[in-house]
């Protein structure tokens, strides 16, 4: 499963450091080039030496040792592989990851690698529930770090309840769930919108609207992950774009259309989950509106839909669409879908809990042209995006067969 790839084993200082060993070795087993690196810490519970021996590899524990090959070691090491297992996660490393901390070798790779991560937390479980723990777990989960576990059961300072590691067997079927999918789309190209375009009234104001861009960013990172050659058509956001993926800018709806509409007969997948502004002003004015304390009024005409447009030229695309709705939901997600003639439609009620503009999780249901829907709970924005590119590669599958039959 693993021929080829190279993983980072981070051990943080806690218990179950010890169970890390059969995860080298299984990962060993299953041909992967393994390298560990420890915190001190670590160290306390479990040798060095039994990792090298598990590895085949240096273990590498202290950031100012000397460089086992004539390079920068942290740095060599973030670049090349391509994944990470930080296991068992205690608190403080969650903590350190959280808001960027690089005091050690291990915390120094994490915060300048750019190769998926995973972190199995272990620890107390009145630690792991406390709500700094679930803050820090919250915020990584936003950053698309993957967390497997933790299990329910006795600990090791007598106590019972959620916070001991999984073990190691699930630990690596995670893995081997993540590079199953990273070939899903290899060969393909998929286009995808983000954020909230600006429709601008002077040099200063414009007409917007609440969109975070945080979904269509993490739908690219999922398409990039499953080995799409991805283009991301943002409107101004906060975000960095993922990496390995093209991005491009633009500002209003008009600058996103001319865009989207020129790369579209090369694609074969197209997202839009863009919240693109259905006006924009009819005049733009040159220099900054004054206040005279008199009433304005804004005449407003209508952008191109580019939604629509894309479902009139589509010839063998599999093309998304998304409905942030605030009443009767399903009922107006289902309309949009027949009338923009998508291939599938992501339906979201922004005015829930979790769900809404700038949230980190979504809750959304996914509707289909022959009256199929699938209901999602609560989850990332990232765990909605790796559905939706599962669901994307099922559909190419059947317009192949389709094409073929």
């Amino acid at each position: 499963m693993f021929s080829g790839k190279k993983i980072l084993v981070g051990i943080t200082g806690g218990i179950a450091a010890y169970k890390v060993a059969e995860v080298v070795s299984r990962l060993r087993k299953q041909h992967a080039e393994v390298h560990v690196a420890m915190t001190k810490s670590a160290t306390e519970f479990i040798a060095p030496l039994t990792l090298r021996s598990l590895s085949a590899n240096p273990v590498y524990v202290d950031l100012f040792d000397e460089p086992k090959l004539w390079n920068i070691e942290h740095i060599a090491l973030a670049e090349h592989v391509d994944a990470v297992i930080v296991a068992p996660a205690t608190a403080n490393m969650l903590a350190k990851m959280a808001i960027g901390l690089a005091d050690d070798f291990l915390s120094t790779v994490l915060l300048a690698t750019r190769a998926p991560i995973f972190v199995a937390p272990a620890m107390n479980q009145a630690m792991y529930q406390h709500p700094a723990t679930q803050d820090n777990l919250a915020r990584l989960r936003d950053r698309g770090i993957q967390i497997i576990g933790p299990a329910t059961g006795f600990q090791a300072c007598g106590t019972e309840g959620i916070g001991r590691m999984s073990e190691a067997e699930e630990i690596v079927e995670s893995l081997v769930q993540f590079f199953s999918g990273v070939e899903l789309l290899k060969g393909k190209k998929a286009l995808v919108t983000a954020g909230g375009t600006q429709e601008p009234l002077d040099p200063v104001r414009y007409l917007g609207n609440r969109s975070s861009g945080r979904m269509g960013y993490a739908i690219a990172q999922a398409l990039q992950e499953a080995g799409a050659e991805t283009i991301l058509v943002s409107a101004p956001t906060d975000l960095l774009p993922p990496p390995g993926v093209t991005c491009i800018s633009v500002r209003t709806a008009l600058e996103m259309y001319d865009v989207v509409l020129s790369r579209f007969p090369e694609m074969d997948v197209v997202v839009k989950a863009a919240a693109v502004a259905d006006y924009r002003p009819a005049v733009q004015v040159d220099q900054k509106i004054k206040k005279d304390g008199s009433s304005r009024t804004i005449e407003l005409v209508p952008n191109p839909d580019i939604l629509a447009e894309l479902g009139r030229k589509k010839t063998s695309q599999i093309l998304i669409g998304f409905a942030a709705e605030t009443e009767n939901l399903l009922a107006n997600a289902q309309e949009k879908m027949l009338r923009k003639n998508v291939n599938l439609l992501v339906a979201n009620d922004v005015t829930k809990p979790g769900a809404g503009f700038n949230s980190p999780t979504n809750i959304v249901s996914f509707l289909f042209p022959d009256g199929r829907r699938i209901d999602f709970p609560q989850m990332s924005k990232l765990e909605v995006a790796r559905n939706l590119v599962s669901e994307i590669a099922s559909l190419l599958v059947c317009k192949r067969s389709e094409t073929n039959g």
